[in-house]
């Protein structure tokens, strides 16, 4: 959603050769990490402390998802306003039918809520491809990281991104995003759309 000409925006050509350059870790199991190095003594109670409620067995939070990434939530953050939210659990087809409204220029962060449970997660991403008009204006990437499986909502917040303004950048966007991993799983993908305007009211 940022001004096309952001420093963060990079030419397909760059992306495909840092992707190519990129070797993921081997994925490990916890019981794998454990056991890595475990004559250590501080070392193993570190990775304990790292592991917390993991290191006792297998966390599954919902039973009946098979998944090990569960994104529950997106928000829009914007300070001094409530977080205008899109719940990912029901029928993801219907969320192209609502549109936020964002006022051009404001400054805003994207927080995405989500369960991680059964394994460790290597090298979580978040894409975030915006077409205006059916024309790509803007992507984003953002690394989230590796996480452990743990029985409470995690939540990942971007840097602070500012909407486009002026008169030109008034109008809807569409946005197509991607929850994926060191590992190319799909973890969720989802269409959305916003409407940039000239006062949160109008």
């Amino acid at each position: 959603m940022a001004d096309p000409a952001a420093d963060h925006v990079n030419t397909p050509e760059e992306e495909l050769e840092v992707e190519a350059n990129y070797k993921p870790p081997p994925e490990k199991t916890i019981e794998q990490i454990l056991e890595a190095d475990k004559e250590d003594e501080s070392l193993r109670k570190y990775k304990e402390t790292l592991l917390g409620e993991a290191k006792a067995g297998a966390i599954v939070v919902e039973p009946d998802d098979p998944r090990k990434v569960i994104v529950k939530k997106l928000a829009l953050c914007v300070t001094d306003r409530p977080d205008m939210e899109l719940d990912l659990t029901g029928d993801l087809t219907q969320l192209k039918k609502q549109s936020f409204v964002i006022k051009e220029g404001v400054s805003y962060k994207i927080r995405i809520d989500f369960i991680v449970q059964r394994e460790i997660v290597h090298g979580l991403k978040y894409v975030q491809k915006t077409y205006r008009l059916g024309v790509p204006v803007d992507r984003m990437t953002h690394m989230v990281g590796s996480y452990p499986p743990k029985s409470e909502i995690q939540s990942y917040t971007t840097p602070s991104e500012d909407a486009p303004a002026g008169v030109m950048a008034r109008g809807s966007y569409t946005v197509n995003s991607l929850f994926t991993d060191d590992d190319k799983h799909e973890h969720l993908k989802w269409e959305w759309s916003f409407d940039i305007k000239k006062d949160w009211k109008e």
